[in-house]
């Protein structure tokens, strides 16, 4: 398999090394244990011969950059975390030219895989238009407004639609390298996996930090204050419209907009957040905690744990 890593100048130092360690460890248990899979052929491209990594390390490029010569081009993350950062970095000239040579490698019939903040240069192109995709989910209120027309799946760590798949936050870029191991072989994915000690992570709503991501807008901001204040209570979409002072329909409205969802359903994550807060630092049990968070019993609480959190919820002390 042949893959170029599409790196911008800036680049996430974690991102990018943990991209080149999984195909390394690939290629090298696949010698060592003489599987039959092809090598990872691996080549750092980019519009510019040098760039440096956000914590400013120099990072030579391969000398030539055809978009349609490889059977993957990769997209890590650039180092800006932060909207008031990430907005006129993609207004770079450089990150203009890696849109353009992501929409040739397209047409040629490459495919185009992105992570954490690689999804926004990605989404730049235009190719993600109606397509499924992730991103960090601190920034999806910023993706969901910025492109509007991609079909945003925020609470996923993986998302394969057509010809692109896109990752999740920060150390998304493993899972994705890891991905791309298993087609080729599933079994030299799971061997790169174990040496590395990755566990499997579907979801990376586990892992959002809900405070964070209502602070995009005042609105919203304002629904999750009220919401915190009547967890143990019935949810009411009269009554929160009427609380913060707006409609129910401009209310719906701005929650999808901002969070993808309704405010019924950010209701219940809140819910959902704030029992396992109590799971993990006091002593209640979880008859007593699904009363403190509006749900009739445990039993009812701890079945929507374990749907809601999967893998992640093997950490709580959640009784059979």
């Amino acid at each position: 398999m042949k893959l170029q890593i599409l790196a911008l100048d800036g680049v996430f130092d974690t991102g990018l090394a943990a991209l080149l360690d999984v195909f390394t460890t690939a290629n090298e248990l696949a010698a060592m244990l003489t599987l039959d899979v092809a090598p990872f052929e691996v080549a750092i491209v980019g519009p510019r011969r040098k760039i440096r990594t956000a914590q400013g390390f120099a990072v030579p490029l391969a000398e030539s950059f055809d978009p349609a010569a490889a059977d993957w081009l990769v997209v890590p993350a650039i180092g800006y975390k932060m909207p008031e950062a990430l907005i006129p970095a993609l207004q770079r000239p450089d990150v203009h030219d890696a849109v353009a040579a992501l929409r040739q490698g397209a047409a040629a019939g490459t495919h185009i895989a992105a992570a954490c903040i690689g999804t926004f240069v990605l989404a730049e192109s235009g190719l993600l238009e109606g397509e499924k995709a992730t991103t960090t989910w601190w920034l999806a209120p910023l993706f969901r407004q910025r492109y509007p027309d991609v079909l945003l799946e925020d609470a996923r760590m993986l998302v394969k639609s057509g010809s692109f798949v896109t990752a999740g936050a920060a150390l998304s870029h493993m899972d994705l390298a890891l991905w791309l191991v298993r087609q080729a072989s599933p079994d030299l994915a799971g061997l790169v996996a174990r040496y590395l000690i990755v566990d499997s992570r579907p979801a990376q709503s586990a892992y959002a930090i809900a405070d964070h991501l209502s602070h995009a807008d005042p609105l919203v901001e304002k629904f999750e204050r009220w919401a915190r204040g009547r967890l143990a209570e019935g949810f009411s979409l009269d009554d929160a419209a009427e609380a913060i002072g707006t409609s129910k329909r401009t209310l719906a409205r701005r929650m999808q907009q901002v969070l993808g969802k309704s405010p019924l359903s950010c209701f219940q994550d809140l819910r959902v957040e704030r029992a396992v807060h109590l799971l993990k630092t006091s002593e209640q049990s979880l008859e007593q905690i699904a009363a403190l968070v509006g749900y009739a019993d445990g039993v009812t609480l701890r079945s929507l744990l374990r749907k809601r959190l999967g893998r992640g919820v093997r950490e709580l002390r959640l009784p059979d």
